[in-house]
Formats: structure tokens, sequence, C-alpha cells
């Protein structure tokens, strides 16, 4: 009796359990990664040659104490090597494990290689010579517990490698994980000899298809592998493995015969469906398989009748955060929905919120691993007792879309601006803002009243983004999702996790101005103050001034343009005025010619006002509502404080000067007293100050004209 240890996928260990039973091993003990089993040789060759789900059967052949590199160079040294195969075999050594002497595999790996070296010459033998890529003769030891177990490798290379996807599509699924996709999606439940359908509407190169149908016609996975880890071992019994072989090809002759499964595979790339197509060939299904190119989303394929869809649909770099990606696994949902009522259906994705976008009812999911990627198998039964889908039944927001965009699009153009509000939660039920930056769309979700279900909410979002591509000229790459939540203290201009930088450039009159639209909750440019940044453009000629709490400096550009003699800039983030400054450029305008400063404004305008030593024509003073950085010794509050910094300055501006003062707070009220005490008087411009694409929401600021009496 002979000991074996058939590794797997993490995940897999279960279905590998099962299957290794079935295949007539005995003793089978399952464990992480793989499973030990005992059997004679002809049950090591079946094992290469029936599994589906191993990643290789290993031979054992020795279990040594080793804790270092002494112990573990004569371990190597005492198998008798010579005995197991040819000086003119090619070796390659896996080493997996360590101790605190023996830390680095490559370096225990290459011990191991000179143990066997040296044991060859003990006995006179020449040297067998070392292929990393494909050698003869495969060694694997695996060091746990300061023992080392020295394993044949039987399969040679992976057992995934089936011989027959020579062809394969961009990031194919190992044969493996797919021969588990099948397994626990339920293929076994199938009569084979019934003429149901197994569909795959992502289907790529075929692999989910192909090894389901390897399956339904008894095919033996192994069949078309023509290389082996055994061929060079002394031990090996061809008359035993060309008998095995015999009885797999009669197995799959009769399996053949019996199947009447129909596997159809849909895919938008022609080339990868040839390469599916020939992958059938090469396993000899070709007369099983169907390959449509089609969009997955709109390929009828109900002249199947009813059966089981296995699929893997798509994902970019980023999982989850690809707003194509959550909507192609919502809009699968509602095909599956309406169109595969009585169907079974398995979905393999990387993240759950994936999953959740299908907006089904799993009765079984599993933990698998993509390499090292860990996935869900989510499984469903597409009945109608599965809630139903959340389809609009009116068009009420498609057509205020239409309308909206139909009115705002003239405007816009005509104004002379590509960077405007185009929806602002007209309809409550969706609650969110929809501003365009050229060719890009930026929709941020509004926080959802308490009282709304966060899974209504998040509903009646997700059918929003989903309604947009169908109204709006703009797909689903050129839209980015934002959550707006009320902002505490610091989180107002942090960097967003990291993603794909957006970024445009955009016309408001006649400025340009860069946009980021990805990395920030802002984007660079407040829409809300167009009107201001237009009137401080044309106020600005000849006059001396000052932008304060200036973020990316698009006021102090519209002063520059306006003819300004001079522009002080004042942010207390080093990034937005770089930013401040790249826009300067985009509007041809000589930096050096004005000053940027990096400060706190509240401290910096306190040093100015004591030093008495310069005063602005045209003050522009729009603070954030509350503050707390870290680079501000005191926090901010915009209600509490903002006389104190009005009265700042007050002492900065020349005696016919003009403060515009502006604050986005909600309920905000301007000390009209304390105004007067001061010497000040204030003319509430806010009316006037909010652009037509913002007039659902004319709270979105207020605005003052300030004065001296």
């Amino acid at each position: 009796m002979l000991n074996f240890f058939a590794t797997c996928a993490k995940g897999l260990e279960p279905l590998l359990f099962e299957e290794l039973l079935s295949l007539g091993a005995e003793d089978v003990k399952q464990t992480n990664a793989g499973c030990y089993f005992k059997g004679d040789q002809l049950t090591g060759y079946r094992m290469c040659l029936w599994s589906r789900l191993a990643s290789r059967i290993l031979m054992h052949l020795d279990k040594l104490p080793v804790t270092n590199r002494d112990e573990l160079l004569q371990a190597s040294t005492d198998i008798d090597w010579p005995l197991l195969f040819s000086e003119q075999a090619t070796i390659a050594i896996d080493f997996r494990g360590t101790t605190d002497a023996l830390n680095h595999s490559q370096f225990s790996a290459r011990v191991v290689k000179d143990g066997i070296v040296d044991r060859f010459r003990e006995d006179q033998h020449a040297r067998p010579n070392v292929d990393a890529q494909n050698p003869d003769i495969r060694i694997n030891v695996r060091l746990q517990r300061e023992q080392a177990t020295f394993y044949l490798d039987l399969s040679g290379s992976g057992l995934h490698k089936r011989g027959y996807r020579s062809r394969a599509g961009a990031a194919p699924l190992r044969e493996t994980l797919a021969a588990a996709v099948v397994s626990r999606a339920g293929l076994h439940e199938i009569e084979f000899d019934s003429e149901s359908a197994i569909a795959d509407i992502f289907c790529g190169s075929g692999t989910l298809l192909l090894e389901a149908a390897q399956v339904a016609t008894d095919r033996a996975p192994g069949l078309n592998r023509t290389e082996w880890g055994f061929t060079a071992w002394r031990g090996h019994r061809p008359a035993l493995w060309n008998g095995l072989l015999a009885e797999a090809e009669e197995r799959f002759a009769q399996g053949k015969a019996k199947c009447k499964l129909v596997f159809v595979g849909v895919d938008t790339d022609a080339k990868v469906l040839q390469a599916a197509s020939e992958n059938a060939r090469d396993l000899e299904l070709e007369s099983f398989c169907e390959w449509r190119q089609g969009d997955a989303l709109e390929t009828d394929i109900n002249d199947l009748g009813k059966g089981l869809m296995i699929t893997n649909p798509p994902y970019g770099e980023r999982m989850g955060d690809d707003l194509a990606v959550l909507l192609l696994y919502r809009q699968l949902g509602q095909r599956l929905r309406e169109h595969f009522v009585g169907w079974k259906a398995a979905v393999l994705a990387p993240e759950a919120v994936l999953l959740k976008r299908l907006k089904l009812t799993s009765h079984k999911k599993y933990k698998l691993f993509n390499g090292a990627i860990p996935v869900t198998l989510a499984l469903f039964d597409v009945n109608e007792s599965q809630v139903e889908f959340t389809k609009s039944h009116n068009d009420d927001l498609a057509n205020r879309l239409r309308k909206n965009a139909q009115k705002l699009t003239k405007w816009a153009r005509k104004e002379g601006v590509n960077c405007y509000r185009l929806y602002d939660a007209d309809l409550p039920e969706y609650n969110a803002a929809i501003d365009v930056y050229d060719d890009h769309l930026v929709i941020q979700e509004y926080a959802a009243p308490s009282e709304i279900p966060e899974g209504v909410a998040d509903d009646r979002f997700w059918h929003l983004l989903e309604t947009i591509p169908g109204v709006l000229p703009f797909t689903e790459q050129q839209m980015t999702v934002k959550q707006r939540r009320k902002q505490q203290g610091k989180q107002q201009y942090q960097k967003e996790e990291e993603t794909e930088t957006v970024e445009r450039e955009v016309q408001e009159y006649n400025t340009r101005f860069k946009v980021n639209l990805s990395d920030y909750l802002d984007t660079g440019l407040f829409l809300d103050h167009r009107i201001v940044r237009k009137e401080i453009q044309r106020l600005a000629r000849d006059k001396k001034v000052l932008n304060l709490f200036a973020y990316t400096g698009t006021a102090s550009v519209h002063a520059a343009v306006g003819g300004a003699t001079h522009v002080t800039t004042v942010d207390m983030s080093n990034t937005y005025l770089n930013w401040a400054k790249d826009n300067f450029r985009l509007n041809h305008e000589t930096i050096s010619k004005h000053d940027f400063i990096q400060a706190d404004c509240l401290t910096w305008m306190a040093e100015q006002k004591e030093a008495q030593a310069e005063t602005w024509d045209l003050i522009f003073l729009d603070p954030p509502t509350f503050s707390n950085s870290k680079r501000m010794q005191d926090s901010f509050d915009v209600q509490r404080d903002h006389m104190n910094l009005i009265a700042d300055a007050k002492a900065l501006l020349a005696e016919q000067g003009l403060l515009i003062f502006s604050t986005n707070k909600r309920k905000f009220k301007l000390d009209h007293e304390a105004l007067t005490e001061l010497g000040l008087k204030a003319e509430d411009k806010s009316k006037w100050s909010v652009p037509q694409d913002f007039a659902r929401n004319p709270n979105i600021h207020q605005c003052w004209f300030i004065t001296h009496v």
C-alpha cells in the first residue's frame, strides 16, 4: 500500500475528499489545501487521470527529521535516488515550509538538489541535470514541524493543464476551479440523457462549459495529456497505465453516446469563441457545444428550454469599485429574472457586493479561491418566488432626466459652460445630484433620511444609475459615483480611497479649469459659485484681489483674467495651491505676477491685521462650514466665528473695497447688528448668485456684498 498526498486550491478540500473516495482511494484524510490517501500504484495512476479537482498527485517517498541545512542535505542524500530514476532524467525541486534555520524555500530547494547530486555521485553515477520548467522528474519536499516529507510528483505539470486549452481568453479560470464550480453548481443533479441545457453567457474560451461537458460525457480530464511525472520513474508500469487509458477511452465513447445535454456559450468576442470551438474540438466534444456571439444581456437562448446557467461574469481590476461591473451584475440579475425563470443559476464573483447587485436570493454560497483571490460561488433557483425585480413601473425618472438635459444643455451652451448640475434630487425618492463635466458625469448620492430603510435607498440609487445610460449620452465608463455625507472637520478635503484618477479640463465662460472627478469628494470646482466668480472677473480690472480659503484658485483665475493688477491666493493646502497654479497656467496667466500663500487663513488674516501692511480692493471670503485640520490650532465654525473672521477681513479691505462673503451652511444667520457695529453694511446677493442649474436648491449657499459704511 502506497501513501499519497493530493494537493488542491483552498476551498476545494471537501470536494476533493469526496472525489478521491469515489475513485477508490482508501484512508482519505482532509487537510489544508489537500488530502492524504492510500492505495496501490493503479490508484495513483487513476487519480492522475481522473481527478478533476486535484492540483497534483504526490507519492510519498520518505519522512525524515530536519531542522537545518546540514540535516536537510543529509536527509536528501540518504534517499536512494538512483533506484527511482536515471541520471539521464532532468529534475526540478519544489520546496515548501520553513524552520528557524531554513527560511528561504529556494535555498532549501538547492540543498535538496545538492543532496540528490551527491547521492548519484556516491553511487558512481553521473549527476542529473536541473530543468526547472519541464523536468522529467519533479521532487516535492514539504517541511513541517521539523519533519521533511519527500514526494515524487506523479502529475508532473499541474493537473489543471488538461491538454486542450492551448487557446484562452483574458484571465481564464483554472480548470480545477472550473470543475469545482461545475460540481457545486449541481451538474450531477441533472440527468445527462435529458435534453437540458447548460449555458454560460460570459463563456470566454469555454472553460466552465467544457469542464461540465467532460463530466456529462464521462471524459477523463487527463485523457488529452501526453506528459506525466511518472514516465521517467523506474517504477512506472506502462501496461498498467495503458490499460487505464483504454478503459477511459471506452467510458468516454459510452458517455458520448448517452449524453443528450447541449452546452451553449455566449460571448461578444469572436476570437475567444473561436478558441472555445477549437478547444471543444480538441476534446472531441464539438457536437455537444454551441457558441453564439452576442451580448450576454441581450442574446436570447430561450430556444433551449430550461437548464443550468453557470457563469463567471467579468470584473475590473478594482473589483466592486468599477461602476460598469456593478451595473453589469445588476442587469444580469434582471436578465435572469425576466428570461430564465425555471432555470438554476450558479454565479462566480470576486466580491459579495457584486452578488448583492443581482438582487436574487441565493440558497447556497461557497467560498473558493481563484489563485490567491477569494471568490464566492452563489447558487440560485430562478423562480416566481424570487423577490420581484425593482424595475420602474413608470417613466418619471427617465422623463425628468430627459427634460432636464434638453433644457440645461441648451442653456449651458448659450452660457458658455460645459460643467453644470443636471439633476439635484428633483424626485425626492431619487436622492442624488448629477453633475456634468464635459464628457463625464459625477453622481453624488445624498444620505437618505433615517426613516428610509437602507435597502430601499440602495435600490432607488441603483435604479438611477441604471437609467442614466439609456437616457443621457453617457456610458457607465463616463460616470463617477460618490457618496456625499455630512462632512466632519478634517474629512472635508481628504483624499478618497485610491481609485483610478479621472481628470478633465472644463470650460467656464472664458476660463478653463482642471477638475479631478475621482480622488476627492469635491472636484476642484464649486459649480454653484459660478455667477460669483464671473462677477469677480467683471469687478477685478485694475484692482488688487485677495482670495481667502481659495481652494483650487478658480476665483483667483477669474480675477486675473479680468485684469486684476495683483491676485493673492491663500489656502492651507499645498496640494490645492499647486492646483491653483495649474489653473493659472491653463489660462495663460503668469504665476510670478501673483502670490500663492500656504497658510492657515485665520492666522494669516490676524497677522496681516496686526501688521497693517496691506489692503485689497476686492476680497473673496468663502470659508468652510466647519474645519478642524491638523494645521489649524483651533476648530472653526462659520456660524460661531463669522464675525471675528469678517472683522479681520475688514482690516484688509481698502476704503472703497468690496468684501464678497459666502457660505454653504444651511440656516446660517448673518449677524447684522455686529456688522453695523464694525462699521460695515451688507447687501444680500444670495438669490442673484444662485445659477439656473441650481434653481431647485436656492439655499445651496448664501452670499453678501459687504462694504465700509
